[in-house]
């Protein structure tokens, strides 16, 4: 699929530059250029090139250092599943004893739910004060250019931790989004056009047996300047499906 949606959108720009009508000196790798750096651009500029996850990470025995994948560029927090070491650590689930105590202990007594969410607020505000007693929390620090994650602490034994964290999406989920295609598709005709306008003002006219041809040259890198204007208003303003800034304060 990535592949299709790729060569149709090269396709399109070659035909709205005129290339089912008229020979355009463009070649292959130039087109493929054009479309990389429309794309490197929208992961610069844009949220919509991004996207939260989550990933499991199985910890080896005093190993703190992990590469993770070439697609995450922030881990924001480090999940454990209880508290504790590794080995013969307490594993607590608030959830589940939340649900045991509010739908099975509570049952027909006479605290009713009141009681159950008052033990379930109870217990959150323990496990938070025994996690930062006993190691629930994992200090970590992360590379994105090298992808290093080195934990903070040497694991001693095979625990296995979420990680809660943002990585680029694909480029062919980028080329197949409604709101990033036409922009990806608007960008890489610009940059063709300055391709071209920069080998056209080389020679302002070419000499033939009519009198000679001109080259629009500034025409087409003046267009091209131009759409690179508005894309980049149309980031600014959201237009791509990014989510807005909230309020900000200070």
């Amino acid at each position: 699929m990535s592949t299709t949606n790729r060569q149709q959108l090269i396709d399109n720009v070659k035909r709205m530059l005129g290339g089912s009508m008229v020979d355009v000196e463009l070649e292959a790798d130039d087109y493929a250029m054009a479309l990389n750096l429309a794309i490197d651009r929208y992961r610069v500029r844009s949220g919509n090139s991004t996207e939260e996850s989550y990933m499991f990470l199985t910890l080896e025995y005093e190993r703190s250092e992990y590469v993770l994948p070439e697609e995450i560029f922030q881990v924001r927090q480090a999940f454990r599943r209880g508290i504790g070491e590794t080995t013969g650590g307490t594993q607590l689930d608030p959830f589940s004893l939340a649900y045991t105590n509010l739908y099975l202990l509570q049952a027909g007594t006479g605290g009713g739910y009141t009681a159950g969410l008052l033990t379930y607020e109870l217990f959150n505000q323990f496990q938070k004060q025994a996690g930062r007693m006993f190691g629930r929390d994992i200090n970590f620090t992360f590379d994105p250019v090298t992808k290093l994650l080195t934990i903070i602490r040497k694991p001693t034994g095979g625990e296995t931790i979420l990680l809660w964290v943002y990585k680029t999406r694909p480029d062919e989920t980028l080329l197949a989004d409604q709101y990033a295609r036409p922009w990806l598709r608007d960008y890489t005709l610009a940059w063709c056009k300055q391709m071209l306008g920069e080998a056209y003002s080389k020679f302002n006219t070419i000499i033939g047996p009519g009198g000679g041809t001109t080259l629009k040259g500034e025409q087409l890198k003046t267009e091209a300047t131009a759409m690179f204007e508005r894309l980049e208003k149309e980031i600014d303003l959201y237009l791509d499906n990014t989510m807005p800034l909230g309020v900000l304060i200070g």
